[in-house]
């Protein structure tokens, strides 16, 4: 997977879960303390953000970080088996491996 990859499933998981929440760009900008232009920036596939926005911005909306990594079209079934829990879990833990490991060799570039 490309890192474009991964910055386009970060725009539109955000976009669709501040929608969800019926926020507009400007009102979690001020819920996360950080400009509406980063999220604007964010949702466009135009910049990275650091882990502290990351953070900031999964604080306000009281999500998980993975969840904004998660591929669209896998919205899990709320009636799924055990055996398919675990494999859930298992990918979500992998996928939270792999990010926080691609963003610290990020941050480190910089």
């Amino acid at each position: 997977m490309k890192s474009s990859d991964i910055q386009k499933r970060l725009a539109e998981n955000l976009k669709r879960i501040r929608k969800q929440q019926k926020l507009t760009q400007f009102e979690l900008a001020e819920k996360a303390g950080i400009s509406d232009e980063t999220i604007k920036n964010i949702e466009l596939c135009k910049t990275w953000t650091s882990e502290k926005t990351l953070s900031q911005i999964t604080d306000s909306l009281q999500v998980d970080i993975h969840t904004l990594f998660l591929p669209i079209a896998s919205s899990f079934d709320r009636q799924i088996s055990d055996a398919s829990k675990q494999i859930k879990e298992n990918i979500i833990e992998n996928l939270r491996k792999f990010i926080d490991e691609n963003l610290r060799k990020m941050a480190d570039e910089c």
